[in-house]
């Protein structure tokens, strides 16, 4: 079968309900398998909302029948489609990462294509509105503009207490990093990916030795600076992070339980492959800085003794934070945080040797290619 593409981007957006929107918009142009835009043509798209992961349990279904522009461009509600499976309204957006999956016809009818998941990284707000009280006992929290948060309490007679500031005060909703590297430009600085709701956050990125790093609330001036206490926790401005010596890092905050506090890490660290034949090894990986690119080759390798790779991004602090692996869900040369294994094409009995060339950004994604040597 051929392969269909398509360019997505997600936009949140205020629509339909005069309470609270069931839809978000979104974004595509279609491409047929030739890599032009489909134009002025009537496609089908089926729309997925998935659980957890990016091969995770599907929540909710719809379908839509749609017209391109001459571009190829199509707008669609998410939400206001034909459901066909589970009901968008029911959606729980406050527990677990979201990923939506995009399949499109191009002729129209129902002969679907994946030609794409992507992670919501940030969820429609109002339907997490909905569900940010998940279980009794718990306050709405609420954001003030510097980024300090506030919980709002009720008691079992539905009187309201005065805002309070939230245990988990000290890092606000999103956080963005910006340093010297970019001159401490905020509209420069790069949102940390939220691991686990808000009690880990990562990025990754190469560093030049005596690089110093401060937090931010939002990239915009104005907004709450971060940096850290004699202790190494995130502190309203607080100092400079300094960076050792140069390479490639894992920034990462991880909320310490014991005194209710983030610590901030910055881990030197390089990529493994990892291989999943014992009888097969690859090089160590190396790093070009000026290009963002690593690189390793793997020899020897046949259709009997191969069974696929993932990059490994090993982490010291294993206390706090376990290793993060770098697959293909849908083996198109993109990798997928925690995805599946990455495979070879063509092999045989006959031995090849290889040469892994990728790059990773700042949230973990990324690209890969891999070239016969």
């Amino acid at each position: 079968m051929k392969k269909l593409y398509a360019t997505l981007g997600l936009v949140i957006a205020t629509l339909v309900n005069a309470q609270i929107p069931q839809a978000f918009s979104y974004q595509t142009i279609a491409f047929n398998a030739s890599g032009a835009p489909i134009s002025n043509g009537n496609i089908a798209l089926k729309i997925s909302i998935l659980d957890n992961t990016a091969t995770g349990n599907v929540l909710y279904t719809e379908t839509h029948a749609k017209t391109t522009n001459s571009k190829g461009l199509v707008n669609l509600n998410i939400g206001q489609g034909t459901a066909t499976t589970g009901n968008f309204g029911g959606i729980n957006w406050g527990s677990n990462p979201k990923f939506v999956k995009v399949e499109l016809d191009p002729q129209g009818g129902s002969n679907y294509t994946n030609v794409g998941v992507n992670q919501l990284m940030s969820v429609p707000y109002a339907q997490v509105s909905k569900t940010v009280v998940t279980g009794a006992g718990q306050g709405i929290i609420l954001t003030s503009p510097n980024g300090t948060a506030y919980t709002l309490n009720v008691s079992d007679s539905g009187a309201l207490s005065l805002p309070t500031t939230t245990s988990n005060s000290s890092i606000p909703a999103n956080l963005y990093v910006y340093g010297s590297y970019n001159g401490f430009n905020p509209t420069d600085a790069e949102l940390l990916r939220n691991v686990d709701g808000v009690n880990k956050r990562i990025g990754y990125k190469y560093f030049s030795a005596n690089t110093q790093l401060k937090f931010i609330a939002s990239p915009g001036n104005g907004s709450q600076v971060y940096g850290v206490d004699s202790q190494g926790n995130l502190a309203p401005n607080g100092s400079f992070v300094n960076i050792a010596s140069n390479g490639f890092y894992r920034v990462f905050t991880v909320l310490y339980a014991i005194n209710n506090s983030y610590l901030i890490f910055t881990e030197n660290m390089s990529p493994q492959i990892e291989l999943y034949n014992p009888s097969l090894s690859a090089s160590a990986v190396t790093y070009n800085s000026s290009t963002n690119t690593f690189s390793a080759t793997i020899n020897g390798i046949t259709s009997s003794n191969f069974s696929g790779f993932r990059i490994n991004l090993p982490s010291q602090s294993t206390t706090f934070l376990n290793p993060e692996y770098l697959g293909d869900n849908l083996n198109d040369g993109n990798f997928d945080i925690g995805g599946s294994q990455i495979m070879i094409p063509n092999l045989t009995s006959s031995p090849k040797n290889f040469k892994i060339e990728f790059n990773i950004n700042f949230i973990g994604t990324g690209s890969y290619t891999i070239t016969q040597i």
